[in-house]
C-alpha cells in the first residue's frame, strides 16, 4: 500500500490494513521482508542495520550516533515542526506571538547545540557521516523557512553545504522535487 499526499488527504492512513502496520495512522512506513517499521528514526536504524552501514554495529561509537540521532527525533523535528506552524500553517486568527516566541527560543538554542557540536566535529557523532546526519540535515536545512539568521552559526552552515553537496543529498533532493 503506498500512499502519497492524495491518499492521506482521503484518509486512508486510518483504513485498518494501514493502522495495523501503523498504530499512530502517520507516515513514513517501511515494509521490508513483511515487517513492517513505523518511524524515521526506526526506520533509519532498521535500514543501517541492513546495510552495515551509516550507523556502528555496537559500542560507544553507536550509542553516540543513536544519541544524535534521539535529538533530532525527539527535539529538532518537534520544535522546528512547531516554530514552522505557527510562522506558516496557523492561518485562522491572528499571529501567536507568544508561541512564535517560545518555539523560536527553543530552535535557536538547539542551533547553537549544533554549532557547538559541529564547531568540534566533522560530522555530529564523531568522524563519519551517519544517520544522525541524514535525519537532522533537512530539518536544519529548513531555517530560511524559520526565518533563522544562520550568521550566529557558522559551522552548521558548513556542514550543512558539505551534506548539500554530498551525490545521494542531491539524487534525493531532485527526486523529492520531481526532478
Amino acid at each position: 500500500m503506498a500512499l502519497d499526499s492524495a491518499h492521506l488527504n482521503a484518509g486512508q492512513q486510518h483504513q485498518p490494513e494501514f493502522a495495523a502496520m501503523s498504530p499512530n495512522h502517520k507516515i513514513p512506513l517501511l515494509v521490508d521482508s513483511g515487517q513492517a517499521i513505523f518511524e524515521s528514526g526506526a526506520i533509519l536504524i532498521h535500514l543501517a542495520d541492513k546495510a552495515g552501514r551509516l550507523l556502528p554495529r555496537d559500542g560507544a561509537a553507536r550509542s553516540t550516533v543513536l544519541q544524535w540521532l534521539f535529538l533530532q527525533v525527539a527535539s529538532v523535528g518537534p520544535m522546528l515542526g512547531q516554530l514552522w506552524w505557527f510562522r506558516h500553517g496557523a492561518v485562522a486568527g491572528p499571529r501567536n506571538e507568544q508561541a512564535l516566541e517560545r518555539y523560536g527560543r527553543e530552535v535557536h538554542r538547539l542551533y547553537g547545540v549544533y554549532e557547538q557540536r559541529l564547531a568540534s566535529s566533522a560530522w555530529l557523532a564523531g568522524a563519519s557521516y551517519s544517520i544522525a546526519d541524514i535525519a537532522t540535515w533537512p530539518w536544519l536545512a529548513s531555517h530560511h523557512e524559520l526565518g533563522l539568521d544562520m550568521a550566529g552559526y557558522p559551522a552548521v552552515s558548513t556542514w550543512l553545504e558539505r551534506i548539500a553537496q554530498r551525490p545521494a543529498t542531491q539524487r534525493g533532493m531532485a527526486q523529492a522535487k520531481g526532478e
